[in-house]
């Protein structure tokens, strides 16, 4: 809830509590969401999801998981939401995040994130501050972001970032390294961040520098081992798949309200996924 009302709950036995019942959640409203197993990440050895369901994907925006995300732990957020009633997550980007093309607030990815994660984590206050700031590319943002985390002390940032920077022709490599230093100076500040990649858009699709920044963002998480959502190839595969489905506002670049659901969907479905990864001992000789 954005406005500070609070869940009450008999404390932090009830919290974690609530975070476990999760993993029991009932099977999904529609045969066509019904979770696939996640399979763990390829060279990750040391961890591997939980046997437990994801929110459910609406219809229309059910994708494959490969076409999503790879769950990536979470751990400074996890201990959060285990301490406390109330978490806070800063959304920081561009017109993606600021809700450009949508019908109203209620309607921008972040608050419709709101209303989903608080839904899953019952029994916590789910807070989320938008700062999104249309046209903005990746090293304004990073300014913005390390202002932000001081002065709100978020438990988890979603930072949505790329398209600007490839519209402007900024260098894959320039972008990649302001994307690294701020997500190195994140882990040194112990708050965990989900990179929210970049647009599908049918127009944009042969460009060679908007595939090396969303490439080149994909794989600065990778290195950095956090919490990617790949948006483009989330929305590929409705636009090749649900050709009467339309994800864009009339001006073909930015989301209609559609689309601010799906991309509500798949980062919350990325974050519980993540959430509920554990530790798995090596197999014994």
């Amino acid at each position: 809830m954005g406005f500070g009302m609070a869940r009450k709950t008999t404390g932090g036995s009830a919290r974690a509590g609530a975070l476990a019942a999760l993993v029991c959640l009932a099977p999904l409203a529609h045969a066509q969401d019904a979770p696939s197993s996640v399979a763990p990440l390829a060279g990750s050895g040391a961890s591997a999801p939980t046997a437990m369901v994801a929110p459910p994907l609406s219809a229309s925006c059910d994708v494959p998981a490969s076409d999503l995300a790879g769950p990536i732990a979470l751990p400074n957020f996890t201990a959060a939401l285990q301490k406390r009633e109330t978490v806070t997550i800063l959304a920081i980007g561009s017109s993606s995040t600021a809700g450009t093309g949508s019908s109203n607030t209620a309607k921008t990815y972040p608050s419709q994130l709101e209303a989903i994660l608080e839904k899953t984590l019952k029994g916590e206050d789910v807070i989320i501050i938008n700062r999104g700031l249309p046209g903005e590319v990746a090293q304004s943002t990073a300014e913005r972001i390390k202002s932000e985390v001081a002065l709100k002390k978020p438990d988890l940032v979603l930072w949505q970032t790329g398209t600007n920077d490839a519209l402007a022709r900024v260098p894959a490599s320039d972008f990649a390294a302001t994307v690294r230093s701020t997500v190195q100076w994140l882990k040194d500040n112990q708050t965990d961040v989900a990179l929210v990649g970049l647009q599908y858009a049918p127009r944009l699709a042969r460009d060679s520098n908007y595939a090396e920044i969303r490439d080149a963002l994909k794989r600065v998480a990778a290195e950095e081992n956090v919490l990617y959502v790949s948006r483009y190839d989330a929305m590929r595969f409705i636009a090749q798949t649900r050709a009467n489905l339309h994800l864009m506002a009339q001006d073909g670049f930015h989301l209609n309200d559609l689309g601010y659901q799906c991309m509500a969907e798949h980062v919350a479905h990325a974050l519980i996924v993540s959430l509920f990864m554990k530790k798995v001992r090596p197999a014994a000789n």
